[in-house]
């Protein structure tokens, strides 16, 4: 099984986390994350994801198997989805099963927060007012500071969820 996956269509959070069911597992958790209907005080229609897959994949696929070591893990599985989303569609998804619930919360948290940092992920959200734009790119650069980790995506590459 990948550990990392990209996804054109639909994420389905009850097949991804039964994937992940072992017996020798007593912990699981999950985070998910939604596309929203703001940011930045502007009102978001849609959002569309774009990715280099080959990097993506090879990099997406280190961190989980880091994630699995370094958390006695039993398994983990991260899945993003990429191209046009919509208003509460599941952006991206993450697993961790671990004989107990701290590694299992640990190691969900370590994933998504490698997995924005590192994986050539792009965000461009669609505002209302019809403008759009490349989250984390144009809009830092242009205010001259680094990202503030306020949005649902951390600083370094230009997207996540």
């Amino acid at each position: 099984m990948k550990k990392f996956e990209l996804s054109e269509t639909a994420l389905q959070a009850e097949q991804l986390k039964d994937s992940l069911r072992d017996p020798a597992a007593g912990g699981f958790v999950s985070f998910e994350g939604w596309v929203r209907n703001e940011n930045e005080g502007r009102t978001v229609q849609q959002l569309e994801y774009e990715a280099y897959p080959a990097m993506a994949e090879k990099e997406g696929q280190r961190i989980v198997a880091e994630a699995i070591e370094r958390f006695s893990l039993t398994e983990a599985l991260c899945v993003h989805r990429v191209g046009s989303l919509e208003i509460g569609d599941m952006a991206v998804w993450v697993g961790a099963s671990s004989p107990h619930r701290g590694e299992a919360f640990d190691a969900c948290r370590y994933i998504i927060d490698q997995i924005k940092v590192s994986v050539p992920i792009w965000k461009k959200e669609h505002y209302t007012d019809g403008d759009s734009g490349w989250v984390n790119c144009e809009r830092c650069a242009e205010h001259g500071h680094e990202h503030s980790g306020h949005h649902a995506h951390g600083p370094g590459t230009a997207a996540k969820q």
